[in-house]
């Protein structure tokens, strides 16, 4: 009982002390002590999402003439130590989990001039990011300029570079598909 009423408190005094400095803040959002945020003014966290421990959320445009949206959908949870990093636009869907430890990002560091510290060089901005409703992202996953469709499931130790569509399972660096579910035979099917 204590712990559920100290849950409830935090949870509001958050909002109430935040919810001005993000786009938007759904009051039902449970944001634990993140590592780093950045860009809150382009940062969506809608209901009943769960942010756990020492993430680091970013959205910050390449440019003041550009866009940068980072949404975060109804009924997400977002795992420890996770790093999810937009300069143009990530959107995770309803419903998605995120194990510990994972990467998302639209952008790169540029690697043009071997003689210049990749660090000194830019920033590459990659596609869109867009996690489908439902999917399930591994631990130590990273996903990099690439889509997820709905209902996915993507494996440990993953690393996601080309879309993966709808009902499919992916693993390995780089991902490839495994299996993906016929909807008419309504049964998974190896690839």
């Amino acid at each position: 009982m204590t712990n559920r009423i100290f849950n409830y408190l935090y949870r509001k005094t958050f909002y109430i002390f935040n919810s001005k400095k993000y786009k938007f803040l759904s009051s039902s959002a449970v944001v634990q002590k993140l590592l780093r945020v950045e860009g809150r003014e382009n940062i969506s966290i809608q209901k009943n999402v769960i942010i756990q421990k020492m993430t680091w959320i970013a959205a910050l445009p390449l440019t003041n003439e550009s866009n940068c949206n980072l949404i975060i959908g109804e009924g997400t949870i977002i795992g420890h130590l996770n790093h999810i990093y937009a300069t143009g636009e990530i959107i995770i869907g309803k419903n998605v989990l995120t194990a510990d430890k994972v990467y998302i990002s639209d952008n790169l560091h540029k690697y043009e001039d071997v003689n210049i510290p990749v660090m000194h060089q830019g920033i590459r901005q990659l596609s869109k990011v867009k996690i489908g409703d439902g999917s399930w992202i591994g631990e130590n996953v990273c996903v990099m300029g690439a889509s997820i469709g709905r209902n996915c499931i993507i494996g440990a130790n993953s690393v996601v570079t080309k879309d993966i569509p709808d009902y499919c399972v992916a693993v390995g660096s780089p991902a490839r598909i495994i299996k993906k579910y016929n909807i008419t035979l309504q049964k998974w099917e190896k690839v």
